[in-house]
């Protein structure tokens, strides 16, 4: 059996991509936490951390340890007992999240993914999507608006 040739550098390009993966999980719990705070602070008029564990699957001590992460990484304020309250930082990721969600949904449309599939799998794409691949995705979406 003939041994592929290795291109120069496709080790260290590997590397980077698995690299940018991990840095994509880590922050993508925190992304899905402020886009459905935000959610519900726009549909209820708040967020308690029982609405978040019933929205997620969860159970409500996972929501507790999760949301003092995001207290400490300055995304969320709350007191015991009370709402969950985002920070301008918490905001502004969720406003992002809900961005890049919007994009590859309508992104997966246009390529007449149904509408089921287009919602459940963005919501995984939206935190490993680049700039450079949203902003081609926005643009082909906007081509075909026209």
């Amino acid at each position: 059996m003939a041994e592929r040739a290795k291109k120069p550098g496709a080790a260290k390009i590997r590397s980077a991509a698995f690299s940018r993966i991990r840095a994509d999980h880590q922050s993508e719990l925190a992304e899905d936490y402020v886009e459905l705070i935000a959610d519900l602070i726009d549909e209820k008029g708040e967020a308690r951390g029982s609405d978040v564990a019933l929205r997620l699957g969860v159970a409500n001590a996972t929501v507790v340890k999760t949301l003092k992460r995001l207290q400490d990484a300055g995304l969320v304020t709350q007191e015991p007992y009370r709402s969950i309250f985002l920070t301008g930082d918490g905001w502004k990721m969720a406003e992002d999240g809900r961005r890049k969600h919007k994009i590859v949904e309508a992104f997966l449309l246009a390529l007449g993914v149904s509408e089921e599939s287009a919602r459940i799998d963005s919501e995984g794409i939206e935190h490993h999507v680049s700039d450079e691949t949203l902003k081609a995705m926005a643009r082909f979406l906007a081509r075909k608006m026209l």
